[in-house]
């Protein structure tokens, strides 16, 4: 069993909004061991609502013989700042007044976790990681890292993400939090407020997730009735799933965060950052995304100098990223190839 291990930084740490984090700690795992000539690093980065433990919730590509191999490669993923398995978020402690932050939590930017990332590269002394791994917020992390650090990245995977968060994607974000903002106990400086908001937006993004081809495939009646559908069982059990195990307040932050994701901001656009990185860039969309459409990935692989496109065909909407891990599988091999 990996034990979670933490980095604590002791100094202030500047944010791209000016205001300042007075310390922070970042929550990560580690796996297999580092070789003798140190490039054998995978650093992946997780999405919205999961934690540093990906031999968990990527299970499909992590173990013996498969992509993660920890026999074979020193695997690190970190519980991204802002969320609530380790890392400081709205919950923790300030030093400076003894108390929660709660509301007073600073407004965190996709660079901005990139950065506290790259402090802990430094920590742990790791000069090139072999391959970067992230999907969706995950990706979005990855990329704006690459670009702030195009020599350390030999090779990235990039799945279900984008250059910058849509209008679409923004909407979707803020219909959730609004769904946050109008439960009753939400203002409370309280751990507990906003869950039952959490519970509702966690069926809004659902809608996100999937797509009406795979709500048909998995959730039509298999009987004819007029009240418990199948459909709204499942948006209740999720939402139910995700108000067990997370809190309001990162969700909060991490999806204000996401909003904030633009790769050209103060690079002179999108099409000049991207051309910053260095690393060979495999790309990965799902077909059936309605959240991340291929268009957003084509855009990344044709500005990226060393890009390579492919295209998942998938029922399971945005969600595939996580799920069509034997698909994922091939097309690594494939892109090792070339």
């Amino acid at each position: 069993m990996n034990e979670i291990q933490y980095f604590h930084y002791p100094q202030s740490f500047l944010l791209e909004n000016g205001k300042i984090l007075p310390e922070f700690t970042l929550a990560y795992t580690t796996y297999g061991t580092i070789n003798e000539e140190k490039n054998n690093v995978i650093w992946v980065i997780h999405a919205l609502t999961a934690n540093s433990r990906v031999d968990e919730w990527w299970e499909g590509l992590f173990g013996k013989d498969k992509i993660l191999d920890p026999t074979k490669y020193f695997i690190i993923c970190v519980n991204n700042l802002g969320s609530c398995y380790g890392s400081t978020n709205a919950l923790s402690i300030n030093v400076i007044n003894s108390q929660s932050y709660f509301y007073d939590f600073p407004l965190l930017t996709i660079k901005d976790m990139a950065n506290s990332l790259e402090l802990l590269r430094q920590d742990l002394k790791i000069d090139s990681i072999h391959f970067g791994f992230g999907g969706s917020q995950g990706g979005q992390i990855l990329l704006e890292w690459a670009i702030q650090q195009p020599s350390i990245f030999k090779n990235l995977f990039l799945i279900a993400t984008n250059a910058q968060h849509s209008a679409w994607g923004i909407a979707f974000n803020e219909s959730q939090r609004m769904a946050i903002e109008n439960d009753i106990t939400w203002g409370q400086k309280d751990e507990k407020a906003g869950l039952n908001g959490l519970k509702t937006a966690r069926a809004i993004a659902l809608l996100s997730y999937r797509n009406y081809r795979a709500y048909q495939n998995t959730q039509s009646e298999t009987e004819e009735k007029i009240d418990n559908f199948r459909a709204a069982s499942y948006q209740q059990y999720q939402g139910e799933k995700l108000q067990k195990r997370f809190h309001a307040f990162s969700y909060y932050t991490l999806s204000k965060a996401m909003d904030t994701h633009d790769v050209g901001r103060n690079k002179g656009g999108i099409e000049q950052a991207l051309a910053l990185i260095k690393s060979k860039t495999c790309v990965v969309s799902i077909s059936s995304d309605v959240l991340f459409p291929p268009s957003e990935q084509r855009l990344l692989a044709k500005y990226i100098p060393n890009a390579f496109y492919f295209e998942i065909d998938s029922d399971y909407g945005h969600d595939g990223f996580l799920l069509e891990n034997e698909k994922i599988t091939n097309i690594i091999y494939q892109f090792n190839s070339l």
